[in-house]
């Protein structure tokens, strides 16, 4: 049995899209002859808590928990937030925050914690694993991002002991949705570039999520770039199934940040509700996780209000019954200058339950590699108006087999060609 050493900041019981993809491959690299060893904080902050994905942890998996350092609860004092509150991602606020407070904090996270603020948890963890490695040897490392600085690790210990490391890219660095939000310097830009091709330029391996975004890396100076998306474990759908809604409702799980939003949509379904109102009287869209507050108003003014029904914050066992009532999957892509490459992993847990997705982004995108066949849609936002009775159909389209390509056993799969190669 070879070994692999993961590093990653997101584990069990912490919460949240990071979690997934490493855990549940964790699960299966034994079966082909990896036995994975998980590195990671034994005290991050924490994005939602969910004891629940423990059970996808492995009886005799190694995992290396060791103390990190963060500024988080510097920051909620210094704004005024309660110490319980969770930091949120991609300019994500629930409620209008603001001042020169959230401005001056943005500023000192964007120009003194490169790449991000688990900086500090770096230097300790090289030195840390230089020692546990000399004692306890591995095959190859794989350091997946974001936090960034988790790559960061892996190039010291690359350059320390030369051992076979895999940088895994679960969303850009640089060319991240909110990179340009940061109120950086050009000393801090310029930082961040030069971190960001030494970890391209070094790791054995780059892997990413898209097609897309593997190219925008090997224009960043990546040797070679793999694509492994995300995907989904069929051991997640809920047994026995949820019915389906007798409402027509039009599901968005996670979270939605402002570059989510999307009111071409909240005009084409106010719309479908003014001209057939027996589909009136059945629909519901429905939001399932945080949701900034600038989506909220714009789905009111379009008129929808009544028809929106929200939910916070959910374990992944009850967002996956959620995905199972649906009568139709909303995916937003981000309107961003990345948004050919976007996949989130939700997309994946999507197609698992077979119901019809309707995907609001670039027909271009990667999106369309995914869900290519019906009574999956992928539509342009300026196109929605006019594919609006597109849209009313997917409400009675029923369910369709799942696409294997898209399983996390498919995925496995690809990682252990790559760490075979190494």
């Amino acid at each position: 049995m070879k070994r692999v050493l993961i590093i990653t900041y997101y584990w069990p019981p912490n919460g949240g899209a990071g979690v997934y993809r490493w855990l549940k491959l964790s699960k299966l690299l034994p079966e082909h002859g990896w036995q994975p060893v998980i590195y990671t904080p034994a005290n991050p902050e924490v994005v939602a808590d969910d004891p629940g994905l423990e059970k996808d942890v492995r009886s005799d998996l190694e995992v290396i928990k060791r103390p990190i350092t963060e500024p988080f609860n510097l920051y909620k004092r210094f704004t005024g937030r309660s110490t319980k509150e969770k930091v949120q991602v991609g300019f994500l606020n629930e409620k209008k925050q603001g001042g020169w407070k959230e401005d001056f904090a943005l500023w000192v996270r964007s120009n003194f914690f490169i790449p991000d603020a688990r900086v500090w948890w770096v230097r300790p963890s090289v030195k840390f694993l230089k020692a546990y490695l000399k004692e306890h040897p591995v095959d190859a490392i794989i350091s997946t991002g974001p936090p960034h600085s988790m790559h960061l690790i892996g190039l010291g210990l690359k350059r320390a002991l030369g051992v076979k490391w895999i940088a895994d890219f679960r969303d850009p660095w640089t060319d991240i949705d909110f990179y340009v939000q940061l109120k950086l310097t050009s000393w801090a830009d310029a930082k961040h570039k030069r971190l960001e091709g030494e970890v391209l330029r070094e790791a054995d391996r780059v892997t990413c999520v898209s097609w897309h975004w593997a190219q925008d890396l090997e224009k960043l100076g990546a040797k070679r770039v793999e694509v492994i998306t995300n995907g989904y474990d069929p051991d997640d759908l809920p047994s026995p199934s949820e019915p389906v809604d007798e409402a027509y409702s039009l599901v968005h799980i996670g979270s939605l940040s402002p570059s989510r939003n999307a009111p071409e949509l909240w005009s084409a379904l106010k719309q479908l509700c003014d001209e057939d109102p027996a589909f009136a009287a059945r629909f519901k869209l429905r939001f399932v996780g945080p949701v900034d507050h600038t989506i909220a108003e714009s789905v009111a003014q379009a008129g929808l209000g009544g028809h929106l029904e929200r939910t916070g914050r959910v374990s992944h066992e009850e967002a996956m019954r959620h995905i199972q009532r649906a009568r139709a999957l909303l995916l937003l892509v981000n309107d961003t200058p990345n948004l050919m490459g976007i996949l989130p992993g939700k997309l994946f847990e999507y197609v698992s339950t077979g119901r019809p997705i309707l995907a609001v982004g670039p027909v271009e995108g990667d999106v369309s590699r995914v869900l290519d066949r019906a009574p999956h849609a992928v539509i342009n936002r300026p196109g929605l108006m006019e594919q609006r009775g597109h849209i009313k159909d997917m409400f009675t389209a029923g369910t369709s087999e799942p696409d294997p390509r898209w399983s996390r056993k498919a995925t496995c799969g690809q990682v252990v060609e790559e760490l075979n190669t190494l």
